[in-house]
């Protein structure tokens, strides 16, 4: 004889609810993406303090600021992403593309990221940090000999 059981359950176990498997995977992606903004904003940050002395400024100020605008897309896509439910079979199709823009977006993140990693961000062939301070020490040595003299 076939035991009825609860709705919802197949086999003895709970069937698997969309909307909270996309909710804990959106939130999951959107501290991965926090923390590759993080760290693409401290990579900015060296790359605009070490200023044009670094061999690859333009390239790396350009990817890095190019990863930047892809990732707060993708947030704002994760955002709307989240307020979909995966129930409603007229969501499901918009859900379906934004899903796959999402991928692609994350996919070129990814591809700028290692091209960053590649041109170097921390390592460089000339001690930039003791030019750019011997550039610093020079224009100020500058400064107070013309208004001395």
């Amino acid at each position: 004889m076939a035991a009825i059981l609860p709705t919802g359950l197949r086999n003895g176990m709970k069937g698997l609810d969309a909307n909270r498997y996309a909710t804990k995977k959106t939130v999951a992606q959107g501290m991965l993406d926090i923390a590759l903004l993080t760290s693409n904003a401290s990579q900015l940050k060296y790359v605009l303090q070490v200023g044009p002395k670094h061999e690859f400024y333009t390239l790396l100020v350009v990817l890095i600021s190019i990863s930047i605008v892809l990732q707060l897309l993708v947030g704002l896509l994760f955002v709307i992403i989240g307020g979909l439910d995966l129930n409603d079979h007229e969501d499901q199709p918009s859900a379906v593309v934004l899903n796959d823009v999402i991928v692609i977006f994350i996919f070129v993140i990814s591809v700028i990221n290692i091209i960053i990693s590649a041109f170097g961000i921390e390592y460089s062939n000339n001690p930039l940090i003791l030019e750019r301070l011997s550039y610093i020490n020079n224009e100020y040595l500058r400064k107070r000999n013309y208004t001395a003299g």
